[in-house]
């Protein structure tokens, strides 16, 4: 019976280890700590800087200011699981 390659449709390649998880670089690498924790405090102050500008409602203040927020809640949140041990 010929070949027709039916295993490799269903992902049984038998000449490919199955047991291995597929991830790509960047996710085996970590990237800088200290340098994402800036640059979300410098986002965060850039976004609250945007308060002062030439817009008439203040729809846009709260969207900036909640995203403003949620990036800062972010980094505190970051800074006590890594405290705490409960992250790497």
């Amino acid at each position: 019976m010929p070949d027709l390659g039916l295993d490799r449709i269903e992902g049984k390649d038998p000449k490919v280890a199955g047991s291995e998880p597929v991830t790509s670089p960047d996710q085996r690498k970590p990237g800088s700590r200290k340098a994402s924790r800036i640059s979300a405090f410098v986002v965060a102050v850039i976004l609250l800087s945007m308060l002062f500008g030439n817009h008439q409602g203040r729809t846009e203040d709260i969207f900036l200011i909640v995203i403003a927020a949620g990036l800062l809640l972010a980094l505190v949140g970051d800074v006590i699981l890594r405290r705490n041990g409960l992250r790497s």
